[in-house]
């Protein structure tokens, strides 16, 4: 299954319904991207350090809608502030995890090697 990684607590407020939006400086090749999962961990990942241990999946989302993010998307995005030059991910059909399952943080959308049935804990 598909993976994206996302800094405490962005993971948590997109299980929750509060982010709608994921900004991103850059977009993936195709969509839609469905069930992709969220993992949330402590450190944010660049390309000096592209990967950490102690990630976990709290949430699966559909990604079917990207376009250049908005000044009104702030609070969407659940963000400080905006900036222009970045990509609005309109994140629908949010599954929040709740069964406790760990998963690397990487850079990018990465393949992750999970059992579906893990996270069967996930609802609407």
């Amino acid at each position: 299954m598909l993976a994206l990684s996302v800094v405490t607590p962005s993971g948590s407020n997109i299980a929750a319904g509060r982010k709608t939006i994921e900004v991103r400086s850059w977009k993936p090749e195709q969509l839609p991207l469905r069930n992709l999962l969220i993992i949330e961990n402590n450190r944010f990942l660049n390309h000096e350090l592209l990967f950490d241990p102690h990630g976990k999946a709290v949430a699966l989302v559909d990604v079917e809608e990207i376009h250049e993010w908005q000044p009104n998307q702030v609070e969407a995005a659940c963000s400080s502030g905006w900036q222009p030059g970045y990509w609005a991910w309109k994140l629908t059909n949010v599954r929040s995890v709740t069964a406790k399952v760990d998963v690397p943080a990487k850079l990018g959308i990465y393949e992750v090697d999970l059992d579906e049935a893990l996270l069967s804990g996930a609802t609407t």
